[in-house]
């Protein structure tokens, strides 16, 4: 039988990267927007059961990224322009059939997030995907557009996976993903409140397949969903 060692340095590697990635779900959070304030070093290591070390680690490379910056005295804040130093990043959408190779992408990226959030069955992160999925419910029956709030929800589906690179890549699609969704909205021919309800239970039924822990049901949902933003904006 052979065993493998993990050295000291891989551990706190991973560790490194557990409190960078707690972070980049907590600025996926809309209560974080542009220049808000973050909770302390003190609060943030408690929430994310860290070291202040390690949780500095993760604050330097996030303002590196560009993601925040720091007020002396004060403490650290969101970035208004986010992702300025990221290590890549997405060119704009140029054109219509841009726009839709751009969905046929999501479609098959993130059916893939869907499949792996419902294989890995974390209950944590399937609160926070509950919790976003109530508050773009709650921003579409206010009359808001509730765009930040749907793309937060495809954030914490991409969260839910376990898998960094999941969550890292849609990060640097937020731009893109603005866009589009705006292009959808604007520019489909339902009634406004139809469409705003077909997006609702389309998040709904995806929700459902990974709380099922349902992989394929899951898949199928995230695809569906991304096919009726494609319907929505070409027709069938």
């Amino acid at each position: 039988m052979y065993s493998i060692r993990t050295s000291p340095q891989v551990v706190a590697h991973t560790r490194d990267e557990y409190a960078y990635d707690q972070m980049l779900a907590l600025l996926s959070d809309p209560e974080f927007g542009a220049d808000a304030r973050l909770p302390s070093e003190q609060a943030l290591a408690e929430r994310f059961g860290v070291s202040r070390p390690m949780l500095r680690e993760a604050l330097a490379r996030l303002r590196a990224e560009g993601r925040i910056y720091s007020r002396k005295g004060s403490g650290h804040y969101v970035n208004s322009a986010p992702g300025a130093a990221q290590g890549f990043a997405f060119s704009t959408l140029a054109s219509i059939p841009d726009v839709r190779n751009f969905l046929e992408f999501r479609r098959s990226l993130e059916g893939e997030c869907a499949a792996c959030a419902a294989q890995t069955g974390d209950r944590v992160a399937f609160a926070k995907l509950r919790k976003s999925h109530a508050r773009l419910g709650q921003a579409i029956a206010a009359g808001e557009a509730g765009i930040e709030q749907d793309i937060a929800f495809h954030m914490a589906v991409a969260q839910s996976t376990g898998n960094r690179f999941f969550a890292h890549t849609l990060a640097a699609l937020s731009e893109q993903m603005a866009f589009s969704i705006h292009l959808v909205r604007d520019l489909a021919g339902r009634p406004v409140v139809a469409r705003k309800q077909e997006v609702i239970i389309e998040h709904a039924q995806i929700l459902d397949a990974i709380d099922a822990g349902d992989v394929d049901a899951a898949r199928a949902a995230m695809r569906a969903h991304i096919d009726g933003g494609i319907a929505r904006l070409f027709g069938r």
